[in-house]
């Protein structure tokens, strides 16, 4: 509330002149924090709040996990910010009692008033991630086109074949570690060296992963005739194609097989051997399938020579958030007192997990009273600060990528599970 008083002098009155340059000022100011100016106010705060509590929520499970905690989210269904200014203006006259002596300076003055106030009233909706199809993604183990789709983003291949493979022709990548910390160390050393070997073949361009298209015969060859005409029509239906022949016409299906391809001039480049010899691969071949659980677990029948497929196993979401969390640093206290599980190495000493995500994940912990000044993301938990330095890289890229696509295999799912809508005040 703005009020101002103002006698008239002899000159003339400039209150009148006062008001009006008030009802500008008011007018002006109505309309400042509304329409396309508000979004300077209000759309970078939201998007900054949302993405904070975003990497806050996934670095909290994340730790809840290593505790064998369960974890919990909600996501963010809407956000609604109604904003309203309300000005007015007006005139109220002065009087004085006649008891109060001279009154003649007093008797022609006024009491302009200038009222301004504004509101904003944002309503935030929060969806359970708790419904039967929030568990089944959590559960379902990413898809073999999925993880080739990742491996040939700008993600280093070696990433994404640490965090979403189980194990690669057999061989295993740390799988006691996609649950509860184990008891004993996971084994993992001839993956790392056999997928450490590969990402640098992958700098040194003498690899790639791409996705070749190749026709599947559904069904032989059979005379074209008017029960065939029909039974193409269905097929056509059914996305399969009609491929003519001297023999007659097979049904065929198109399918893209995803394919590690060599460069030709590899010979017995050292990197190349290794990544050969860690997953038993025949050396010689220059183009390797891609398939999904295909392979003998025992590698029956595998030929001398070694195998000619890349036979993937792969994790679903809840295992690789799993395996992230062994690489957050325990408290000895907790770790003492049971409350957090521990890995004792073989001769009795505490498990180093680093040896497993080294250069790739890392959460920190500290106790503090306010948050750490190198923190990246920092969440509380249990008496400690629990955050992804700001200087390590690694960690960095990891964490994003598992926001990602956390978000793509969870959040595309319509949730049926009640909305909690609330209403903040202004």
């Amino acid at each position: 509330m703005l009020s101002f008083r103002l006698a008239r002098s002899e000159y003339g009155s400039p209150s009148t002149r006062l008001l009006a340059i008030l009802a500008c000022v008011v007018l002006s100011c109505s309309g400042c924090s509304l329409g396309p100016r508000s979004l300077t106010h209000s759309r970078l705060r939201y998007n900054d709040a949302v993405k904070s509590t975003s990497e806050q929520q996934l670095l909290l499970n994340i730790v809840r996990l290593r505790y064998v905690d369960t974890p919990s989210s909600l996501a963010i269904s809407s956000i609604a910010d109604q904003q309203e200014v309300v000005a007015g203006l007006g005139i109220v006259p002065f009087f004085t009692s006649a008891g109060a002596g001279d009154v003649g300076s007093y008797r022609n003055s006024i009491l302009p008033q200038a009222q301004l106030s504004g509101a904003s009233r944002p309503t935030l909706s929060y969806t359970p991630l708790d419904d039967e199809e929030f568990t089944r993604r959590l559960f379902s183990p990413i898809s073999l086109e999925g993880a080739a789709y990742l491996s040939k983003t700008t993600w280093p291949i070696s990433t994404v074949f640490r965090l979403y493979l189980e194990n690669l022709n057999w061989i295993s990548n740390a799988e006691t570690a996609s649950g509860p910390t184990p008891a004993t160390p996971p084994d993992y050393a001839v993956f790392l060296e056999g997928v450490q070997a590969l990402q640098r073949l992958q700098d040194r361009k003498l690899i790639t992963l791409f996705t070749e298209e190749r026709e599947e015969v559904v069904s032989t060859t059979f005379p074209l005739n008017e029960s065939s005409i029909a039974n193409s029509i269905e097929s056509i239906q059914n996305d399969l194609e009609l491929k003519s022949s001297k023999e007659g016409v097979s049904l065929i299906r198109r399918k893209n097989q995803p394919v590690l391809r060599v460069d030709p001039m590899v010979g017995d480049d050292q990197d190349w051997m290794a990544f050969c010899n860690a997953f038993k691969l025949n050396p010689s071949i220059r183009t390797f399938d891609l398939t999904a659980e295909k392979l003998d677990p025992f590698l029956k029948d595998m030929p001398p020579t070694g195998l000619e497929t890349l036979d993937l196993e792969t994790r679903s979401l809840l295992q690789v958030l799993f395996f992230v969390s062994q690489g957050v640093d325990v408290p000895k206290e907790h770790l003492i007192s049971g409350v957090a599980p521990r890995t004792n190495d073989f001769d009795g000493r505490n498990f180093n997990w680093q040896q497993v995500l080294g250069g790739l994940f890392r959460v920190c912990s500290v106790k503090s009273k306010k948050k750490p000044d190198c923190a990246y993301v920092a969440i509380q938990y249990k008496g400690y600060w629990y955050y992804i330095d700001e200087r390590d890289r690694d960690t960095k890229a990891t964490f994003a990528l598992l926001l990602e696509v956390s978000r793509l295999e969870l959040e595309s799912t319509k949730s049926k599970a009640p909305i909690l809508t609330i209403p903040l005040g202004g």
